[in-house]
């Protein structure tokens, strides 16, 4: 029965369904939530620095629960963003309103949709792949997929990896510079890869050119649909799921280098390389995303057997509350600068 905790990252898009079907100050309930609420229930509950055992580990790997707990985010997403898009554009709202459903559902984008096609797209199965590339799609983010798996992977903790913060870099500053230099990495990750397969750039094989594609008949057909105020809800909510993400890439590996070797390479992605947080709530909601570390390490392990690590660098609170702490420079730097090993500021 413990396995199913992983049904409290529901909680997001519950919170968010309630908002849009109650309107009213309820639009804020989600951000409320998932920001004052559930930092300070990371807060209250002791932090679970526990690995599972090499027995459990066979056991989690041979329960498709786990599985079966990502793909509900599939339905619960796209049901989500229809709920709200018809509401928006058949009910009239007060701007505050408005405003308060375009964060909620843009939580919602971010924490069951991109992040769930975050663990999704390090799986080995197409189906499991095309789950979480439509997971991708409502934030515009479909590019993910390559840079991610074949960039950050590779470039993660060094000056070539855009979703690497730099020591003493804001938060804002990191959101235009990985937005911008993810997308056009993607273009190129995309054009070595036909060259590698022999591959013209219009061929079916260029999967950014399906991304675009497949985006921008989402907004044609919401706009046909759901009218001007649909379209905008659609696009500010998907830009709010993409900045959060990148709020979270911010955080996960800020300050944080691989040393370069006297060959000119840098060494091999290790456990000290991104920020890790046992923190029991931030765990359970970001369907173990915080255990960061393992996944850089290991990033084929599975979210249910993913380790704590004594040496990675650990975070002084959970991945919510470290979000919002970086909205706030003078504060995130006074912090985090202080916990930066001395040897990775360059």
């Amino acid at each position: 029965m413990k396995d199913l905790k992983y049904l409290a990252a529901l909680s997001i898009p519950i919170m968010a369904f309630i908002g849009v079907y109650f309107k009213g100050s309820f639009v804020f309930l989600t951000p409320v939530y998932a920001f004052i609420i559930l930092p300070t229930l990371d807060l209250l509950f002791p932090m679970d620095t526990s690995n599972p055992t090499p027995e459990e580990v066979t056991t989690k790997l041979k329960n498709k629960l786990f599985d079966w707990l990502l793909y509900l985010n599939l339905p619960v997403v796209y049901g989500l963003v229809l709920f709200a898009l018809i509401t928006v554009s058949t009910i009239h709202l007060e701007l505050f309103e408005f405003i308060g459903l375009i964060f909620s559902v843009g939580i919602v984008l971010a924490v069951n949709g991109i992040n769930v096609a975050h663990e999704l797209g390090h799986r080995q199965t197409t189906n499991e792949r095309f789950l979480g590339k439509a997971l991708l799609l409502p934030s515009f983010y479909m590019h993910f997929y390559i840079e991610h798996n074949f960039g950050h992977h590779l470039h993660a903790a060094t000056p070539e990896d855009p979703a690497t913060a730099k020591y003493n870099q804001t938060v804002y500053s990191f959101w235009f510079t990985s937005t911008f230099r993810q997308y056009f990495n993607s273009w190129k990750i995309q054009k070595m890869l036909l060259k590698n397969n022999k591959k013209p750039f219009f061929s079916v094989k260029n999967d950014m050119l399906w991304y675009g594609i497949f985006q921008l008949s989402y907004l044609i057909l919401i706009f046909v649909f759901f009218g001007t105020i649909g379209f905008l809800f659609a696009l500010a909510s998907g830009i709010v799921g993409f900045i959060l993400l990148e709020t979270v890439n911010y955080i996960e590996h800020y300050g944080l280098l691989r040393l370069k070797l006297p060959s000119g390479r840098y060494e091999r992605v290790r456990e000290i390389h991104s920020w890790n947080s046992n923190h029991a709530i931030g765990r359970i909601v970001l369907y173990e995303l915080t255990r960061h570390s393992d996944h850089h390490y290991k990033s084929s392990k599975k979210y249910q057997i993913l380790d704590s690590y004594e040496d990675s660098p650990q975070m002084p609170y959970g991945y919510p509350a470290s979000m919002v702490i970086s909205l706030f420079p003078p504060l995130w730097f006074n912090i985090m600068n202080k916990r930066v090993p001395r040897e990775m500021i360059s």
